[in-house]
């Protein structure tokens, strides 16, 4: 069905109850956040429900925009998948929006029997087949920020500002205030971890630019991350401490909760990350990011322009997205060795020197 059908389907139709199904990852459904304002505004008098992983519901437990989400779990049985398709069909959903495009958000969006369902044109595995139609303009090489827009944009309100709301409790608020407040007024964080071997830039790269941080700007330093990366985070804070005796090191990887870690990020100075969901937190939030790129593209995988420095490796495969490192013997991950510290270094340099105004987003290097 075509996208003017569609409209008019919509138009035709009391919206009371939508979907969105997204049940991951970190750094999508950040970037999905925007479009609940958005159907608020369109539908006010629908109820809007998320289908989301339950490890990420933080990201959208407490949304002012949001009646409920509706917990997945990837790992979960039968009975557990029988149970949640079951409840997508009794709750009766008149729009669901798929927007992760797989199998089993394709069975999910079936499931619903909405008598509207949209997807996207990156949906594989069958599941456009569960969609009346897929939004035009939003394939696999559209920046992924751009694409869940699309939905905006095909529902008349593209032109609105894109706005990421992760509401903080002021618990967790308190608690980012006194980690920050303990360690002094300018704190620069770091996530060194990622989920592919390829996003992993060398711990000894983050310990150079730690060391930078601490001998040129006198900031104090916050290592973030998940539980399964504290070992290497642990190993960071040891050379960040071999080459800056004196600094003021703090490593929270493994630590905090969802809604702890937006505190925070919220608060410091800059993050330097590889690309991985907290990077996206932070840009949501208005953090400023140098962004470290070397099998991702930052232009298809970066976060929305703002004040940011995202660095890119400029080997031949550079952007190929490869899980694992399709180069052999002395070749193996030389995006690592390309993208030097002194790269990332400059453009943290930029950033914390900057007056305000936005720091121009390239596609190699520096930004």
């Amino acid at each position: 069905m075509d996208q003017e059908r569609l409209l008019q389907r919509i138009e035709r139709f009391d919206i009371r109850r939508i979907a969105i199904i997204k049940p991951s990852a970190f750094g999508d459904i950040v970037q999905t956040l925007p479009l609940l304002p958005v159907l608020r505004e369109r539908f006010s008098r629908a109820d809007i429900s998320w289908v989301i992983n339950r490890r990420l519901s933080p990201l959208v437990a407490d949304h002012p925009d949001l009646a409920d989400w509706i917990g997945y779990e990837r790992k979960g049985g039968w009975r557990q998948w029988q149970a949640l398709l079951k409840q997508l069909s009794q709750r009766r959903f008149d729009l669901v929006l798929d927007l992760q495009g797989l199998l089993r958000s394709g069975l999910m969006t079936r499931a619903t029997r909405a008598p509207i369902r949209i997807g996207l044109e990156t949906a594989r595995e069958g599941s456009h087949f569960a969609c009346h139609g897929l939004l035009e303009d939003s394939g696999r090489f559209v920046p992924a920020h751009r694409r869940y827009w699309r939905v905006a944009q095909f529902l008349g309100l593209g032109n609105r500002r894109p706005e990421v709301t992760i509401p903080i409790l002021p618990k967790d608020r308190d608690w980012a205030d006194q980690i920050l407040g303990k360690l002094g007024g300018h704190v620069v964080a770091i996530h060194a971890g990622a989920r592919w071997e390829t996003k992993r830039w060398p711990v000894e790269h983050f310990a150079a630019v730690a060391a930078h941080v601490v001998g040129q700007h006198r900031a104090a330093l916050v290592l973030v991350g998940a539980g399964e990366e504290e070992p290497a985070t642990a190993m960071l804070k040891d050379r960040i401490l071999g080459l800056s005796p004196k600094a003021r090191v703090l490593n929270l990887a493994g630590q905090t909760t969802l809604k702890q870690l937006a505190a925070l990020l919220s608060s410091v100075s800059t993050l330097v990350t590889n690309d991985s969901g907290p990077m996206h937190l932070a840009a949501g939030l208005e953090t400023p990011v140098v962004g470290l790129f070397t099998c991702t593209d930052p232009a298809r995988s970066g976060p929305a322009p703002g004040r940011h420095a995202l660095v890119q490796t400029q080997v031949d495969c550079a952007g190929s997205y490869h899980k694992r490192c399709p180069k052999r013997r002395l070749q193996h991950l030389a995006c690592f060795s390309d993208l030097s510290p002194a790269l990332a270094c400059e453009g943290l340099d930029r950033l914390l020197s900057a007056t305000g105004n936005p720091i121009k987003v390239g596609l190699s290097h520096v930004a």
